[in-house]
């Protein structure tokens, strides 16, 4: 069996991100089409700090919840690579989003957030940080126009958000889950 290959690539749109239409030629002869959001990779890290028993989590307003008419999303601070290495851009976003100095990173993973249509890979990382590392306030780049709300929040509520299916963006779900299973101390 030969394995699928895309044979016609045709752009469809170029701004924030690209859209294109992909012509496939599948493993048993046939022809399919799909679509392509090219937005690149990206990174995102839940901090929390054991010594006060808190996460950061931020919110921001989100065209697709929006449109959905819920309320915003609790998520960890993520953010595009735009040609940096994840380590390298989880410190500037750490700083941009959430008003975080971190310097040491444990790795969760790198995932296929969304295979059937995006390019985009994610880096997801935990963070401890302590008081003496919130060092600015955060909220975002007032450039980017991205209007944040930091939250610190306690890590039985992170838990219970967990357990009753309350904490619904999929990335920062990841990070809680890796969290409860790496750190079963937290919660001793």
């Amino acid at each position: 069996m030969n394995a699928a290959q895309i044979f016609s690539r045709t752009l469809v749109y170029d701004g924030w991100y690209k859209f294109f239409q992909i012509q496939i030629a599948m493993p048993d002869g046939s022809t399919g089409e799909r679509h392509l959001l090219d937005n690149g990779s990206a990174v995102a890290v839940l901090p929390y700090d054991p010594g006060r028993r808190v996460c950061m989590l931020i919110d921001q307003p989100r065209a697709a919840v929006l449109a959905a008419g819920e309320p915003p999303l609790l998520e960890a601070i993520a953010g595009g690579l735009d040609g940096a290495s994840p380590e390298e851009r989880i410190v500037e976003e750490a700083m941009e989003e959430g008003g975080l100095r971190l310097a040491a990173f444990e790795l969760v993973s790198t995932i296929w957030p969304l295979p059937p249509v995006s390019t985009e890979r994610l880096t997801l990382y935990l963070a401890e940080y302590g008081p003496e590392n919130r060092v600015a306030a955060g909220g975002g780049a007032h450039h980017e126009n991205e209007c944040i709300t930091v939250h610190e929040v306690g890590l039985d509520r992170l838990r219970a958000m967990v357990m009753d299916g309350t904490l619904t963006d999929a990335k920062t779900l990841i990070l809680a889950q890796a969290l409860l299973l790496r750190h079963p101390e937290l919660w001793a």
